[in-house]
């Protein structure tokens, strides 16, 4: 018996004039492939050029701006990623702070911004802009503030590492409770921790600055 002969399919209409036919597939992969030359037409290029102006976006390089810190006015480069906790250590030398907790519960980065104590390593630089900033270090110099002379009074310090951020702590709570009693220091300070055991010395130090130690 002889194999039958299929007959082919007659040519699509477009193939007769000449014209390769169109499929739904090949539609898709037309107009992914203008979408991402779409993409790429109006990518970072773009922005950086003309337009970086009206959109407000800074980098991916470096950017240059202003922070009030310790009541002096500093210029920074610095990429727009950079916390604060990397500026003041590595622009502006100013390493009280500590980087010794990715998401700020050590309390060691602990700095005033407008007041209002924060963690500067979980804190963008750009965000400080037009905001006063106040660190560790302004409690130093020529006259020593009376929560830091406390903390050598009373032993009150280890490793180091965590006292900047319990000094900042204490400062900024007995500015608030001058007169604060043991239970409500300790309540007050468990945003902070030290790995080396000093919380009954930074106690006393608090209390010795609540009943006028100098």
């Amino acid at each position: 018996m002889k194999d039958q002969q299929r007959t082919p399919p007659p040519p699509s209409k477009s193939a007769q004039h000449g014209q390769p036919g169109h499929s739904r597939r090949a539609f898709l992969k037309g107009s992914g492939i203008a979408a991402a030359a779409t993409a790429l037409a109006t990518g970072p290029g773009i922005v950086e050029g003309a337009d970086k102006a009206a959109t407000g976006v800074v980098g991916p390089g470096p950017t240059s701006f202003t922070l009030e810190v310790n009541g002096m006015s500093q210029k920074i480069e610095a990429e727009p990623r950079s916390t604060l906790l990397d500026v003041l250590r590595y622009h502006l030398n100013l390493t009280g702070a500590k980087p010794v907790s990715v998401d700020g519960s050590s309390g060691a980065s602990s700095v005033w911004v407008d007041g209002k104590v924060i963690s500067a390593n979980t804190t963008l630089a750009l965000d400080c802009v037009g905001k006063k900033i106040k660190t560790v270090e302004s409690l130093g110099g020529e006259n020593v503030d009376a929560v830091p002379m406390a903390f050598v009074h009373q032993d009150g310090m280890q490793c180091g590492f965590c006292t900047p951020g319990f000094v900042v702590a204490v400062r900024d709570f007995l500015n608030k409770n001058p007169k604060a009693s043991e239970q409500q220091i300790r309540a007050g300070l468990n945003g902070n921790l030290c790995r080396c055991g000093t919380y009954h010395n930074v106690i006393q130090a608090a209390l010795e600055v609540v009943k006028g130690g100098q």
